[in-house]
């Protein structure tokens, strides 16, 4: 059964990295426990030690809205400290991050739909936050993002909300930020014709004032509608684009190279990802789909390193996990490559999580309540992906070798320094001190647990191809 959430939120991820050119590839790396069924993540470095950290807001329906939000601490191996909670508004489903006192500390900011408000916790520069502090907005926020939208320099809000059951607001809320961390009430209101499920923001225009891109779903009719921006925090209707079904986020970034902004929608019931070409005139050409399955959040971000724009889907269902999709460089993408990870993903967001200067992803695992993160590996791509499980095994036995097949996919050697097994389990490989151009090599791991329980460990590799270790995680259950 496929679960549509009632609540989606939007945010253009966009991360530009250096490195050496390859096919980019994902490997589990890591999975950290939060609060249950987690919604949206913001990526910052809270404590100033160039480690990426994250935000994260989850819903819990099941027993009662969620009141807090989580701060995860980065280790700088795509790893997380233990996640700290604090108190904001009820049924936070959006989160983004930002510098709202100008103190070189960044904020964080949630939009809480069940108390119709937002809540700004300022940072104290060392990972921690102050308490929250609400402001109103109408009926409903779904969406929380951040931008200077009056030009004055300060950060500002934006929330895109639901109409109550008399039908008083589809809207944009905008409050303006008065640069100490507190913000002008009641907030700007920008009417909207359809009920909105995403926003994006950019300069769609030639007028050097931010604009919105706001998907809207209304019975059978799927639209993006444009708004163009006054520079004080209002906004003008433009044009409206139909788009596939279930229109929710979007993805804002130049995806042909000609400096204007494009959009990247996440069609939902469409399964696809719609991308419309923008004119950058505040016009946008008719949307190209590319199939994927029910994907309810998409980011860009230049995974390869090579200077070109590609895109990573959020699939809830049939079956749930990410989708790379690579661009072209034209405005086109290529077939999507699919990872298997979590169940019911409802949010991607990209970073450097292991400072290897190559963007990752994390993905929220909605169902089990996880933020997990992919390492992009470069040329060494593995298979699988996903990390190895075994099978039970009787304590003081070994169990037969599971394999994993490593493919140098880059255009140079591939050279290998070390390969070790920690925890209760081994390795060989037929990978030796190099692996040549399109060469592939396979890594054999057997699991000898010691005692009865539940046991895991890593291979861990030094390649030419990271300037970090890449690892394998491992698990089984000795009996």
């Amino acid at each position: 059964m496929v679960h549509y959430p009632r609540r989606v939120v939007a945010l253009a991820a966009l991360l530009a990295g250096l490195g050496v050119q390859a096919l980019a590839q994902f490997e589990t790396r890591s999975s950290s426990s939060a609060s249950p069924e987690p919604i949206a993540t913001a990526v910052g470095d809270f404590n100033h030690d160039g480690k990426l950290d994250l935000a994260v807001a989850s819903v819990d329906s099941e027993t009662g809205y969620s009141t807090d939000v989580q701060v995860l601490i980065g280790n700088g191996d795509g790893t997380f400290k233990a996640a700290v909670s604090y108190p904001v508004g009820e049924a936070p489903d959006a989160v983004a991050v930002a510098d709202f006192n100008n103190d070189g500390n960044l904020d964080i900011v949630t939009a809480s739909a069940m108390t119709n408000s937002v809540s700004i916790l300022l940072g104290n520069g060392d990972g921690t936050f102050q308490a929250a502090a609400s402001f109103a907005t109408p009926q409903d926020p779904i969406f929380v993002a951040v931008a200077d939208f009056n030009r004055d320099g300060n950060m500002d809000i934006a929330t895109i909300d639901l109409a109550d059951s008399t039908g008083s607001c589809l809207c944009v809320a905008v409050l303006l930020g008065n640069g100490d961390g507190t913000f002008k009430e009641p907030p700007i209101i920008t009417a909207l014709p359809l009920p909105p499920t995403g926003l994006g923001i950019g300069y769609f225009a030639t007028s050097k004032k931010l604009d919105l891109a706001v998907s809207e779903e209304y019975g059978g009719e799927s639209e993006v509608q444009i708004l163009l921006g006054n520079g004080d925090g209002t906004f003008e209707l433009g044009a409206s684009y139909p788009v596939n079904a279930g229109p929710a986020a979007i993805a804002v970034a130049d995806f042909n190279g000609d400096h204007k902004p494009d959009l990247a929608v996440a069609e939902n019931e469409g399964s696809s990802v719609g991308v419309l070409l923008g004119n950058g005139d505040g016009t946008f050409q008719p949307e190209v789909g590319y199939g994927t399955n029910f994907p309810i959040w998409v980011a860009a971000a230049d995974l390869e390193v090579n200077g070109i724009q590609d895109l990573v889907a959020a699939n809830l269902d049939f079956p749930s996990g990410v989708t790379v999709l690579e661009g072209n460089g034209d405005g086109t993408f290529r077939k999507g490559v699919y990872y298997a990870d979590g169940a019911e993903d409802r949010f991607v967001a990209v970073g450097d999580f292991n400072g290897d200067h190559k963007p990752d992803i994390v993905v929220l695992d909605f169902l089990h309540s996880k933020a997990v993160v992919l390492l992009n590996t470069g040329a060494a791509e593995f298979s699988p992906t996903t990390p190895l499980n075994f099978k039970k095994q009787k304590h003081g036995t070994t169990s037969a070798p599971q394999t994993v097949t490593l493919t140098n996919t880059g255009k140079t050697e591939l050279k290998i320094s070390s390969m070790k097994a920690a925890g209760q389990f081994g390795v060989t490989s037929t990978c030796g001190a190099s692996v040549a151009p399109g060469a592939n090599c396979t890594i054999s791991v057997t699991f000898s647990p010691k005692t009865q329980g539940a046991k895991s460990g890593t291979v861990t590799i030094n390649d030419s191809a990271s300037s970090k270790p890449q690892v394998i995680e491992l698990s089984g259950t000795g009996t």
